[in-house]
């Protein structure tokens, strides 16, 4: 059963209600109707009670099959699901159209609705850095002189802080107006700046950005994005500065070129400012991100080297900076760690001369991210850099057991309970039909097992669907709170068409026979089988396609 994040309705699938990919035939949908139709259809049965549920479920297959039948039904149906078939203003698409049409008259609609709520939203992002000097933790003031306070306990101050604040205002699909503000302060010596911008999007192969910022000393720029060939692209700004001595011209140009399907090389020209030539090749894959940048400038020249490792099962990024030039030399390790859906921890410490020793702490919430540099040494040293490194290993371990994981658990299960009691009823209506659908099914199990142990062919022995946990658990003594499982053996022999099983990747739940007994909880689905006089048996994921009999599920006896 599928969920809708906003409004949490167990949508219906025809696939899974038929058995049948996504991308089945014609034929292929008319031959799993038929065979559903042979349990189901009410002529079959002569109990008036069989009956009723009969034509309950019959006339579910037949609304699956209806819709994935017709083009212009089926077409609305994959592009928005259930919710297409019933909503106002599908009557405007013409039976005449093709499927593709109606995607692009969705597609064109759902593009006014987007342009109806930019008017009502914008995209508010923060920072906040607050810098902590603790130097004194590890080379602490000599306090012989009078005019030096002696205390027991190290000095700990806040060196500096940041606060800015933007908004992204989308005025139509093409124009975009972002307001943004900062204020610093640094040992007693405070600034701020004001910056207005609007981009428009001219094509889908350029925009161009107006910018004003005011501050110390207004600047105004404007910025322009091309892809000036198929594989050529380049951002161009022009920078304008009033300052005392009169006004600065600034240009800056950057041109960029993918190199092969994961890496770019960019080259960019500063003229004015500070005048410098970079250049950078960024490679970007699935499992690492690697940067490495040299840059010569009139100021300052540099070359750098970043690389990043992604573990994506366990929401982490590693990451290893270092960098070596004119002005300053830096090595750097950090770590990212995603900790919900809208929140990450991260930890980075830096080693360098001549800004010594630096813990930075980061905190990312939705939008806003909170930085917190603690200065421990003014140059390099082991000590402060062994402690930098160990302290906030084991400040997340405990505030991951004591804090995150508690809180991670509390949002899951009232996450849980909020889907079940809204989905209450349409839970237990999907479970009395799943009871009456094995009922109905239960003649043509015995026929089919019959006919398999005839030929020795596909026998399901015991088959359970439902929460992981409890199916990994089923052989242990149960607990106190019964299992949320479910005996699935009548539905899958049923779906055994000459000693094979295919089932695809949808949810199980909607199967014939099936229903979701854990609502938002992970599920599998466990299966132990006869081929041939052989014993099988497997575990799938809930929406893992599946085909058996199959070699790797054999088990052997010894």
């Amino acid at each position: 059963m599928e969920f809708d994040n906003e409004n949490s309705i167990m949508d219906e699938n025809y696939y899974a209600c038929l058995n049948i990919s996504k991308d089945a035939s014609q034929d292929e949908i008319n031959a799993a109707y038929r065979r559903l139709s042979r349990m189901y259809h009410p002529d079959k049965h002569v109990d008036a009670d069989l009956k009723k549920k009969a034509d309950l479920l019959f006339s579910k297959i037949k609304k699956a099959y209806e819709v994935l039948s017709d083009p212009h039904q089926r077409a609305i149906y994959d592009t928005v699901g259930v919710k297409g078939l019933n909503t106002d203003g599908w009557e405007i698409v013409q039976r005449t159209k093709t499927p593709q049409e109606i995607r692009e008259e969705y597609e064109r609609l759902e593009r006014e609705r987007i342009e109806r709520r930019l008017q009502q939203r914008t995209n508010p992002r923060g920072n906040v850095t607050v810098s902590i000097n603790a130097t004194d933790l590890f080379t602490a003031y000599d306090a012989d002189d009078d005019y030096l306070d002696k205390s027991f306990f190290p000095a700990l101050e806040i060196s500096g802080m940041s606060i800015s604040q933007s908004i992204e205002a989308p005025l139509t699909l093409r124009d975009t107006l972002t307001l943004s503000g900062n204020l610093s302060t640094r040992n007693g010596n405070g600034a701020g700046s004001f910056l207005v911008a609007c981009k428009r999007l001219l094509t889908t192969n350029g925009w161009i950005e107006g910018e004003l910022l005011a501050g110390n000393g207004p600047v105004a720029s404007i910025k322009l994005f091309r892809t000036i060939t198929k594989t050529i692209f380049g951002n161009f700004a022009t920078q304008l500065k009033m300052t005392a001595n009169g006004i600065k011209l600034g240009f800056v140009s950057s041109l960029g070129m993918p190199l092969d399907a994961h890496t770019q090389g960019y080259l960019t020209w500063n003229i004015g400012f500070a005048s410098s030539m970079t250049t950078m090749l960024v490679r970007d894959t699935e499992t690492s991100y690697s940067a490495a940048v040299f840059s010569l400038g009139l100021s300052s020249s540099f070359v750098s080297m970043n690389h990043v490792w992604k573990i994506n099962k366990a929401d982490l990024r590693l990451r290893v900076y270092g960098k070596v030039g004119t002005a300053n030399t830096v090595v750097e390790c950090s770590v990212d760690k995603k900790v919900s859906e809208q929140s990450s921890l991260g930890a980075a410490v830096s080693v360098g001369i001549p800004s010594g020793v630096v813990l930075k702490i980061k905190i990312i919430r939705a939008h806003h991210n909170y930085f917190f540099p603690i200065h421990l040494c003014e140059e390099p040293s082991l000590i402060p850099t062994v402690y930098a490194v160990v302290t906030p290993i084991i400040v997340w371990f405990a505030v991951k057991k004591l804090i995150v994981d508690p809180f991670v658990r509390e949002q899951k299960e009232k996450h849980i309970e909020r889907q079940r009691e809204i989905n209450k009823n349409k839970m237990e209506e999907k479970r009395r039909e799943a009871n009456a659908a094995i009922e109905l099914m239960k003649a043509a199990y015995e026929r089919i097992r019959r006919e398999e142990e005839n030929r020795n062919g596909l026998i399901i022995l015991n088959a359970l669907y439902g929460k992981e946990a409890d199916i990994l658990a089923r052989n242990d003594p149960p607990g106190d709170q019964e299992r949320e499982i479910i005996d699935v053996v009548i539905p899958l022999q049923c779906l055994v068409k000459n000693s094979q099983l295919t089932l695809h990747d949808t949810s199980k739940s909607q199967l014939s026979g099936f229903f979701d007994p854990c609502v938002g909880e992970d599920k599998v689905l466990y299966i132990q089988y006869l081929y041939h006089s052989h014993l099988f048996e497997t575990t799938i994921k809930d929406r893992e396609g599946i085909r058996i009999p199959k070699q790797s599920h054999r088990v052997n006896v010894t």
